[in-house]
C-alpha cells in the first residue's frame, strides 16, 4: 500500500545526521504520535516511519530534533539556537512510496520528495 522513509544530512559538517530524534504525527482527527525513532550512523532510520501495515494516506508532520543534535555535537547554533525542532508537514496519497530527506545546518534546512 505504501511506505514513508526519511534521512538527515548535516550540511554544516558534511556528514550524516546521526542520533537525531524523529517523531511522526498523524493530523487525522487531531495531532497524535504514530512513530518515534532515532537516526542511525548513516543518518537514516532503521525502519520506515510507515510501512505497508501502518501506512494510511493523509496529513502528517515529521518532527526532527535538530537543536539538541547540534547542541550535543558542540556546534554553535546561537543563543538561543536559531533552529530547534524542524517540522515538515506533508500530505500522503492513499497509496505510494515517499522518501522525505532533511538537509540541515544550524541556520537553515531544506527538504524534498526523494525517491
Amino acid at each position: 500500500m505504501g511506505r514513508l522513509t526519511t534521512h538527515v544530512l548535516d550540511t554544516a559538517r558534511g556528514r550524516p545526521g546521526a542520533g537525531i530524534q524523529i517523531k511522526l504525527f498523524s493530523l487525522a482527527g487531531g495531532r497524535h504520535l504514530v512513530a518515534s525513532t532515532v537516526t542511525n550512523a548513516d543518518g537514516r532510520t532503521d525502519n520506515p516511519l510507515l510501512d505497508d501495515e501502518t501506512y494510511r494516506g493523509g496529513g502528517y508532520e515529521i518532527e526532527f530534533a535538530v537543536g539538541s543534535y547540534f547542541a550535543a555535537a558542540g556546534v554553535d547554533a546561537g543563543e538561543p539556537p536559531f533552529l530547534d525542532d524542524v517540522v515538515v508537514r506533508c500530505s500522503l496519497a492513499e497509496a505510494g512510496n515517499y522518501h522525505i530527506p532533511l538537509l540541515v545546518s544550524p541556520w537553515s534546512y531544506s527538504t524534498y520528495r526523494g525517491s
